[in-house]
């Protein structure tokens, strides 16, 4: 009994979920349609009732509330001229829209590209040693040649100390056994 419970309490989840789920597209459909006659409803009165739906543009000129043409990016000309047409909010129209945004394009565009220049020119600078890392790098190579140069005059009086004493060592430690 309990298996055969479950198959039904299934079966009455998913009518249910497909009920919501064509109530939800009815519902979409319906409101979409009311959007559309929203628009023209709002014609005569004010911006600010007309932009409450997104999908409306209002022209100014002709105090009328369009439907936005969504399959084109701006509002054509014959819709409503583009100094006129206000989206989004009553105190922008299109034309200071389009010229704010194209500012604000080549402004982050230009930073964007003074950016990497910087970051080329950066490595660049660093592939070359500097003043202070030149000066540095003749300083080690004179200390090393100083070095060298006490290390062998270090050498050659310790060789002449052990000459004067007998002490100094042949290069070839046989070579005694050969002269003898």
């Amino acid at each position: 009994m309990a298996s055969g419970g479950a198959p039904g309490l299934m079966r009455r989840w998913q009518l249910l979920l497909s009920g919501a789920a064509l109530f939800l597209l009815l519902f979409s459909a319906v409101a979409a349609q009311e959007s559309g006659a929203a628009c023209s409803q709002n014609t005569n009165r004010t911006c600010e009732e007309c932009l409450k739906n997104v999908s409306c543009l209002w022209c100014h000129t002709s105090k009328a509330c369009l439907d936005y043409p969504v399959s084109r990016i701006l509002p054509p000309s014959s819709l409503c001229k583009l100094s006129s047409a206000r989206w989004g909010v009553c105190w922008v129209n299109f034309e200071a829209l389009i010229i704010t945004l194209s500012v604000v394009g080549g402004a982050v565009l230009l930073a964007v590209a003074v950016c990497c220049a910087c970051c080329c020119c950066r490595g660049k600078r660093s592939r070359k040693p500097d003043k202070s890392e030149e000066r540095a790098a003749r300083e080690r190579e004179e200390r090393r040649i100083r070095q060298e140069e006490r290390r062998a005059e270090m050498k050659s009086r310790h060789d002449e100390i052990r000459k004067k004493y007998g002490l100094f060592k042949e290069e070839n430690p046989y070579a005694r056994f050969e002269n003898n």
